[in-house]
């Protein structure tokens, strides 16, 4: 630095930063060994803190306003300096300019894909990315945690560490939601403020609030996603169309063989016994899980006791006999009766009331 210069900042009088980026959280003010005169001028606008360090120590932090610098107004400082009735000009101190405004759309991502064990696929990877919203809330704890002796601290420069702490909590959040894989699309809402409510502490950690923080895509595997595409049109679409589907794809690729009409010919002698071994399969399915047909056999309804009872089928009708519940006399109702009947007069009963012998005489 040359003499004109040294004596140029020695008669600065005022202190102030106008940033003309967008990315910038901290700037420290350069004077010539960092040298102050008293009564000088300091400006924060709004959007920004300024934050003095002596010796290494934090001392005074001033938010937005002017200020006449002096004993009266740099109480930390001048206690650390041993100032009792004031100071001599110029003192020397390090003064840090915080930009407290919101820093948008900042991107996060997962470098390496994370791991998921899925119940129906098993192990594999998903990838992920976002974007958040920060601003500084304790410009002294950031500058003590995060910025140290760095002049020109950027937003790139703490970036990759909130990334850091962004995955680790994704991580966390996806493998205590226990989701199927294909449901994490549906729940990015949910996702994100779950991790959301993890951050916050984190970034207050380093004297940062985050607003915002968004989730907007979960990524998979593509062999994962087409399978998943699959299984869901299944449960919309007949089995049986689908596997004559399946059998005209097998079909035009077998014609598109490059082997010639031979190959053709194979080919599509394969699609049609694929086509004949998936209908078989299917229909050996559903016939599996139809359950069989409901017995034709004649149920009445029984008048015991005053009270309606059944219905009940040949077996269970015998048994009543048996029991002594059900004689000529007991009313009986079924399906295509007018009305109630004395089963010694239905036909399909009289059998079933002689079958039981009568009760020995004198007993």
């Amino acid at each position: 630095m040359g003499i004109f210069d040294k004596l140029r900042n020695e008669f600065i009088d005022i202190i102030e930063f106008l940033d003309n980026s967008s990315n910038t959280i901290v700037y420290r003010f350069e004077r010539y060994q960092n040298e102050i005169k008293n009564d000088a001028k300091l400006i924060v606008r709004e959007g920004q803190q300024a934050v003095f360090v002596s010796e290494g120590q934090i001392a005074d932090v001033f938010t937005p306003g002017t200020y006449t610098l002096n004993t009266q107004n740099l109480p930390i400082l001048t206690t650390l300096k041993g100032w009792k009735y004031g100071f001599n000009s110029p003192f020397k101190a390090e003064v840090y300019f915080i930009s407290t405004k919101t820093f948008t759309d900042q991107k996060w991502g997962t470098k390496s894909p994370i791991i998921l064990n899925d119940d129906r696929f098993g192990m594999l990877e998903i990838r992920a990315f976002g974007t958040y919203t920060f601003k500084v809330g304790d410009a002294a704890i950031f500058l003590r945690e995060i910025v140290g002796t760095d002049g020109n601290f950027t937003t790139e420069k703490i970036s990759e560490q909130l990334k850091s702490n962004i995955v680790t909590r994704f991580t966390d959040a996806i493998g205590e939601a226990n989701l199927p894989v294909e449901n994490y699309a549906a729940n990015l809402n949910e996702l994100s403020k779950v991790i959301f409510d993890f951050m916050k502490d984190d970034f207050t950690a380093y004297g940062l609030d985050v607003s915002k923080f968004l989730i907007e895509n979960v990524s998979m595997p593509e062999e994962i996603k087409k399978e998943i595409f699959e299984l869901s049109r299944l449960n919309k679409i007949d089995l049986n169309k689908f596997a004559q589907y399946k059998a005209a794809k097998s079909i035009e690729i077998a014609a598109n063989n490059p082997s010639g009409a031979a190959g053709a010919g194979v080919g599509f002698g394969a699609g049609i016994a694929m086509a004949n071994q998936m209908a078989q399969s299917l229909n050996t399915t559903q016939n599996q899980q139809s359950p069989p047909p409901l017995s034709n056999g004649v149920s009445f309804f029984v008048a015991i006791n005053n009270q309606q009872a059944g219905p009940f089928n040949d077996a269970q009708l015998a048994d009543l006999v048996k029991n002594g519940q059900l004689s000529t006399e007991t009313l009986v109702w079924n399906q295509g009766m007018s009305d109630w009947q004395k089963a010694g007069s239905v036909e399909h009963l009289q059998k079933l009331l002689t079958q039981s012998p009568p009760p020995l005489p004198g007993i």
